[in-house]
Parts: C-alpha cells; structure tokens; sequence
C-alpha cells in the first residue's frame, strides 16, 4: 500500500504543473518528486498488527487468528511513517503517510495543513490557539473535499470556532459513482496511462521503502477498529503536529 498506492498520491500532492495534461508530463513530474524524497529514517516509521476485538457480542479475530497465519508471524499490518521532500518547495515541509488494515472505517483522504500566519494579530489569545486552515480531500469512500477553517465566535470572551466548507461529488451529481478500478480498466480499454505508473517509478519506490522492510523492525500491537498503534501518534507529535480525521 505505502509503496504503490500512497506514494502515488504522495508524488500526486507535491508534483509541479506539468507542462501539459498527458501521461508522459505527468510522470515525468511525479517521478521527481520521488527522486527528491531523502533516505527515510527508521525512527520515523512505526509497523503495527492488530489484535481480537469484540464489539457488540461479534468478536473480530486477530491476525495471528486468521486463517493460514502463523502464530508467530512478524508480518505488519499497519504502517505510518513521515517523509521528506527535498526539494525548493517543499524542504521543511512534512509528508506523513498511514494505512492498516481492521481500522474503524474504509478512509482514504489527504489532508493538507497550511502553515500558521507568521503574525497572530489576536493578542488576548495564547499563541497556538487558533488552528490553521485544513485542505482535506476525500477519495473514498465518497469523492469530495472540505475547507476547514477557523472562524470567530460570537459575543465575548474572543474565541474562534472551527468550521468547513464542503463539496461531496455524490450529492452534487447523483447516482453512483464509478469504484477506483472501474476507471483503471476504462483506461485500460481506452489506453489511457494517465494514472499509472512508469518502471522507473516501481523501481524507485522500492529502491526507497527496501530498506525499512529488510531491517529489524518491532511490530506494534494495536487493538482491531482502532486507528492503529498508540506509538505511531508520536510520528507526528514529536513535529508538533496531528493526524487528521475530517472536520
């Protein structure tokens, strides 16, 4: 998942304009952003494996449960980790990637927080309380995206309250939409290599994500229909930042 899928949207996110919108100029974009993403530090990187949970008299199994497991398998079924693109626009910038398996919900979102202002004209106010301006576009399991943005409550004392613009394609266009793969195999059909990769891509990618796999990495447990391993919040606290889960 981390080396085909959320990389592809990673590059997605952080690729210049191409020079125009055809497969070859948008690869070509998405293939430099990846070359610029720096050796990825395995302190950065938290696996995980979720545990049994039961919820409303169901039990849900754990992995080591499952059917053809081995009971003492290592293998991950979570990972989240922080990247880094070192490039003009985005050094300094971080770019923090999850996924797992026997989360609470099917999620797929990006959620992009713009920086703070540079000067709080709100003085009263402690510094840090006022969130910033959250970009948070959802993939599935209904196409969309939301504004979040901070807006000042009634009355007094002064205080701010968060709000969201949002747009959901279903409500906007009725019917159903088609699933991720139904749109693969139209391009497929049609020929259109718009969305898929290039070999220099797969090769780079795992070039990148190699070494965190073929190291000794500790499995952390984490609780089925949980969001994952306690240890990986600290991926993005010890940056002063936190995972984002929607408006």
């Amino acid at each position: 998942m981390v080396q085909n899928h959320l990389t592809q949207l990673m590059t997605v996110v952080a690729m210049e304009v191409p020079a125009a919108f055809d497969p070859a100029s948008i690869q070509a974009e998405k293939l430099k952003v990846l070359h610029a993403i720096a050796p990825i530090d395995p302190k950065d990187v938290v696996f995980g494996q979720y545990t049994a949970w039961e919820v409303a008299g169901q039990k849900i199994p754990g992995y080591l449960e499952e059917r053809g497991v081995r009971a003492d398998s290592t293998t991950e079924t979570f990972v989240a980790m922080k990247a880094d693109i070192h490039n003009w626009r985005w050094r300094g910038v971080p770019f923090y990637l999850r996924t797992g398996k026997r989360l609470p919900r099917k999620l797929t979102q990006i959620a992009v927080t713009f920086r703070p202002a540079p000067i709080q004209v709100f003085h009263s106010l402690e510094p840090g309380s006022v969130d910033p301006n959250t970009l948070l576009i959802t993939l599935q399991p209904s196409e969309g995206f939301a504004l979040g943005f901070s807006v000042k409550t009634p009355g007094r004392p002064l205080g701010f309250s968060n709000r969201s613009l949002q747009f959901d394609y279903r409500e906007a266009f009725g019917g159903e939409l088609p699933e991720a793969y139904e749109t693969l195999l139209g391009d497929v059909m049609t020929g259109d290599q718009t969305l898929f990769v290039t070999a220099d891509f797969t090769e780079t990618a795992w070039r990148l994500y190699d070494p965190l796999l073929s190291s000794r990495h500790e499995v952390h447990r984490y609780t089925a229909g949980s969001w994952g391993p306690k240890e990986a919040d600290a991926v993005v606290e010890r940056n002063g930042h936190r995972w984002q889960l929607g408006w």
